[in-house]
């Protein structure tokens, strides 16, 4: 067992440092004190770092850390630790080791007993969940999604059923591939998504992931995207992705219909639910 007592560690110190996620006037005093005065500043992007130092008249080394070099990098910052440096680990934007960089360098800065001393600063996953209107405890954090189509609805399978808000971050070119799977695995749930927390052209939509995603492939995406996903209907968290499978086709689309969708709406979630063609579904609950 090891005890840091943080307001007495003196050299040779990590701080993981909180960034600004867009807009630089949210930088604290606080991260201004420490970037200021450290003796390098670990950044996953220099170019981008240097930006922020710049606006602050910061002129505070830089060396990067970023995922290429992530183990190799750690060693060596470890090494200075150790000689009495003190450095100040920041991503682009954010919390670093939260779909960052950084978990490496704090876990093997832990192993040597080199205080590691967290500055907090904005998070996107936790500035998107407040304002999203959604149930915001219980939630699980999911980070980015996996790429593939497969890996990802295995992941949405682990997870979904589970009666918590769902927050993930997702790039704008997976957008509409990941939410097509959401809706397909989850259901119709509600939904908030923001892109460009506090820059200048901030967007949300809120809403069922049916109507998001149906404004967005007409719309397009742009910029990061910040996604929370509401709880799963308590039928379905019971029973998992098949909870339907005790109702009749006529009776399952009228259960959507019951929670405001549209008749036509509720045909294609059938259809997707069932994987069947929407024509079949259509033709079987007219000809009821």
């Amino acid at each position: 067992m090891w005890v840091q007592k943080s307001f007495e560690a003196k050299q040779g110190v990590l701080y993981v440092v909180g960034t600004p996620i867009g807009n630089l006037d949210d930088l604290s005093p606080r991260v201004h004190e420490i970037l200021s005065q450290v003796d390098l500043i670990a950044a996953e992007d220099t170019r981008h770092t240097k930006k922020l130092l710049s606006k602050f008249a910061f002129s505070t080394p830089l060396i990067s850390y970023h995922e290429h070099n992530e183990k190799k990098r750690a060693g060596e910052l470890i090494e200075q630790l150790k000689m009495g440096k003190s450095i100040a680990l920041v991503s682009d934007a954010g919390m670093p080791a939260i779909s960052d960089p950084g978990e490496e360098l704090v876990r093997q800065a832990v192993e040597q007993q080199i205080a590691v001393i967290p500055i907090p600063g904005p998070n996107a996953a936790l500035t998107a969940l407040v304002a999203s209107g959604i149930e915001a405890q219980p939630f699980l954090f999911l980070g980015f999604l996996p790429r593939t189509k497969k890996e990802r609805k295995e992941e949405l399978k682990k997870w979904g059923s589970l009666p918590v808000t769902l927050v993930c971050y997702e790039a704008p070119h997976r957008l509409i591939a990941m939410l097509e799977d959401c809706l397909d695995l989850l259901g119709d749930r509600d939904v908030a998504i923001s892109r460009e927390i506090t820059k200048k052209h901030e967007e949300w939509l809120r809403g069922k992931l049916s109507e998001c995603l149906g404004y967005l492939q007409e719309n397009g995406t742009r910029g990061e995207y910040t996604i929370i996903i509401g709880k799963g209907d308590p039928k379905m968290e019971e029973e998992g992705e098949k909870w339907w499978a005790s109702l009749s086709i006529v009776e399952h689309v009228e259960y959507y219909i019951k929670k405001g969708e549209i008749t036509k709406a509720a045909i294609k979630q059938v259809a997707r639910d069932r994987s069947l063609p929407k024509r079949e579904v259509y033709q079987l609950y007219h000809c009821k």
